[in-house]
């Protein structure tokens, strides 16, 4: 049960580690408010109504678009190691009590120890047990 534990922790970590550090850019494409169309590491198609480049000679009058797109970029991180010299006394205090507490809450419970295991018993010279014997007619 530990070992399985101990790989799905394991799993779930390394997981963690990679979505941490990996950056990515969402593009929304919008129709006015409403939002058409979303894409994920690339650029969105748009929905073919977007508006060409109008022609400014002669016209003092510009259209405004009615469609827009947006980017989000969500950066992950960049620094993984941990400065040690940055933590400070009462933390590595945690920190080691933390890991000893963990290493021990996973010993086996099964195993079953007895007080009497280094003490010898003692030789027997008589059998107690029969001289002591009562019967009840």
């Amino acid at each position: 049960m530990n070992k399985v534990f101990h790989k799905i922790a394991s799993f779930a970590m390394a997981f963690v580690v990679l979505f941490s550090t990996m950056s990515f850019t969402l593009n929304m494409h919008y129709c006015g408010d409403t939002l058409v169309e979303t894409a994920i590491f690339h650029k969105v198609k748009g929905c073919g109504m977007e508006m060409e480049k109008p022609s400014t000679e002669g016209c003092a009058i510009t259209k405004k678009d009615c469609c827009k797109n947006e980017q989000t970029v969500v950066e992950g991180q960049d620094e993984l190691q941990l400065h040690v010299d940055k933590i400070s006394f009462e933390q590595q205090v945690f920190i080691a009590s933390f890991v000893y507490a963990y290493v021990n809450l996973f010993e086996d419970v099964n195993k079953k120890s007895s007080s009497f295991e280094q003490y010898k018993p003692p030789l027997v010279t008589k059998q107690i047990f029969k001289i002591d014997e009562t019967y009840l007619i």
